[in-house]
């Protein structure tokens, strides 16, 4: 009982600690932002690294997430003795409020904020930022800064496309798989879609895609042990940012989408 009381309170502390240095960063982050002009070069760079190079997985995988929303709302819709011509409705709205946003941030914080870690963490473990600080160079403005604003910025423009693929996915098997037309399909979608759903999905992924960044570089520059601490880091990196997303997706569903 005693041990794993202690237990309990490492991981507390340690969860603690890792919140508290997050917020540190942001604040050096933020009092970096007046350099900006200096790393523009850099940022434009990690716009096409980080999201341009993540357009083919986002494509992939949202065609089969519209694809499997348009067949589980069938499914659902015939358990439950509803219309099949509300099936564009419902999917275009799960799509634009939900599914586009979280899926697209979850899968952005496996490859790019596990990419960012590895990163930074073996320029950590191999001393190069050290390197950067002795010759002037602020690793927050340098490194950073980039990273963080190409996250906040790329994850939205990702969300659009996922988007778009997704309902063209869940088109293709309404189509072929549930036996309704285009032209149903596509008035349910209009007739349900809001300019708002869409821009607070796309809220919600900038946010996401603020908190990948961030949580990516301070796993990154809080790395040690070696070839064993990037991997540590990079796995907390994942999983703390997946946590995040989720618990904020259901802060802004409170906010934002109310009943």
């Amino acid at each position: 009982m005693a041990n794993g009381l202690l237990e309990l309170g490492r991981h507390g502390v340690s969860f603690v600690r890792t919140i508290g240095g997050i917020f540190i960063l942001l604040g050096r982050l933020i009092a970096s932002l007046k350099e900006l002009h200096r790393s523009l070069g850099l940022f434009v760079e990690q716009l096409y690294v980080l999201g341009v190079r993540s357009l083919p997985l986002i494509v992939i995988i949202s065609i089969f997430v519209g694809a499997v929303s348009a067949w589980q709302a069938a499914y659902q819709f015939k358990f439950i003795g509803a219309p099949l011509r509300f099936l564009g409705q419902a999917v275009g709205k799960a799509v634009v409020i939900e599914l586009a946003p979280v899926l697209s941030a979850i899968v952005f914080a496996g490859r790019v904020g596990a990419g960012i870690t590895a990163e930074m963490g073996t320029m950590k473990v191999t001393e190069q930022i050290d390197a950067l600080e002795s010759m002037g160079i602020s690793p927050v403005r340098y490194l950073v800064l980039p990273r963080v604003l190409a996250c906040l910025f790329m994850v939205p423009f990702l969300v659009i496309f996922a988007n778009f693929v997704a309902i063209v996915g869940a088109l293709v098997v309404s189509i072929i798989g549930v036996q309704i037309s285009s032209e149903t399909f596509l008035y349910g979608f209009r007739d349900s879609f809001q300019l708002s759903d869409f821009v607070n999905g796309l809220i919600k992924a900038a946010v996401f895609g603020f908190i990948i960044g961030l949580v990516g570089c301070y796993q990154g520059f809080n790395t040690y042990g070696g070839a064993q601490g990037v991997g540590r880091a990079t796995t907390a990196s994942v999983v703390i940012s997946t946590v995040l997303i989720l618990i904020f997706n259901f802060v802004f569903a409170v906010i934002l989408f109310r009943i």
